[in-house]
């Protein structure tokens, strides 16, 4: 997840509270005012004796010539550093990005925002933004937060529903509702996924409760930020998640409680591209998979041949992080 980064400098309350209010991760603000933002709410604050003291822990650079962008390249392989170029070409900043290890750039608009996203594909690790109005702290904070990353999500065919006995499930409760079309990426293995869907679908059994997803087995893997993942058993408060929707487009929130019970189980697997993938969802009307053309199907209504969305990588894990090695998974 892109940080976001505002510059209230010189002093704004109106900045900072919007900040935090917003979600920012950090905010640039002299010395003086860093007691003052702390007791508005917890969060970094860059400063010369704040949480990131400038320059020892972070080191700021105005490019305005190749010999400026030398010195930010070799500053930005020990320590984090802050760009701003108010005529910055996309080439030089590629060049940054491919030498440095952590890159924050200055943004003027929400245009800004979207371009240096996608640079070299891994783009900028967050973005500073020196306000001109409390409502552009608020468009670009949604901007950034909103999406993060689109995954390729794959049309996985159905070839088995089967039921199982009891088994230990996981429901994940977030401190944010989820649309329609929305749930977490499940697998019983690192390299398949299922979009589970959120409960956010009312029926006549239950309440809707558009904050969980019920995600499965206590071994099941689930995709987070930052292509991670983790076994849902592990799962604990305050614990970042992802969360999908049935375009692919993604955006965090965080674990607000994990639930875990005994329930009746079923083995739904499904194929893509001649490979088997596999998950163990709780065997129940109110647990939803996504359909090929984005509608919430039931557990219970899947037959053979129906398609539902996932997404498929690279298996292989280690604590959570993709490794290069042969491991297989049935």
């Amino acid at each position: 997840m892109k940080k976001f980064i505002v510059d209230a400098r010189p002093f704004n309350k109106d900045y900072v509270t919007t900040a935090l209010e917003s979600g920012a991760d950090a905010i640039i603000s002299e010395k003086e005012h860093t007691a003052e933002i702390k007791e508005l709410g917890i969060i970094d604050v860059i400063s010369e004796n704040g949480d990131m003291r400038a320059p020892r822990d972070i080191e700021f650079f105005t490019i305005q010539s190749k010999d400026d962008e030398r010195a930010a390249a070799k500053a930005g392989k020990t320590k984090p550093i802050v760009v701003d170029a108010a005529d910055w070409k996309i080439i030089p900043l590629e060049n940054l990005i491919a030498q440095v290890n952590e890159i924050y750039v200055y943004v003027d608009s929400k245009e800004d925002v979207e371009t240096l996203s996608t640079v070299l594909e891994k783009g900028v690790d967050g973005i500073v933004l020196k306000p001109k109005s409390v409502n552009q702290v608020v468009e670009i904070a949604a901007l950034i937060k909103k999406s993060d990353a689109s995954l390729p999500l794959t049309e996985i065919e159905i070839d088995e529903v089967r039921q199982l006995g009891l088994g230990d499930r996981v429901c994940i409760d977030t401190i944010a509702n989820m649309k329609p079309g929305e749930g977490m990426l499940v697998g019983n293995a690192s390299s398949g996924f299922f979009l589970v869907h959120s409960e956010s679908i009312d029926n006549p059994y239950v309440n809707a409760r558009p904050f969980r997803v019920n995600a499965g087995g206590v071994h099941c893997y689930i995709l987070l930020p930052n292509d991670r993942t983790s076994y849902l058993s592990e799962l604990q408060t305050g614990d970042s998640v992802l969360i999908t929707n049935k375009e692919g487009n993604t955006s965090v929130s965080y674990v607000g409680r994990i639930k875990q019970e005994k329930r009746p189980m079923l083995l739904v697997s499904g194929n893509v591209r001649g490979e088997k993938i596999s998950v163990i969802l709780q065997n129940a009307e109110t647990i939803r998979l996504v359909s090929a053309d984005g509608e919430p199907v039931s557990v219970v209504k899947l037959k053979k041949g129906m398609r539902v969305m996932g997404y498929v990588t690279t298996g292989g894990r280690h604590f959570g992080m993709s490794i290069n090695e042969t491991i297989v998974e049935k």
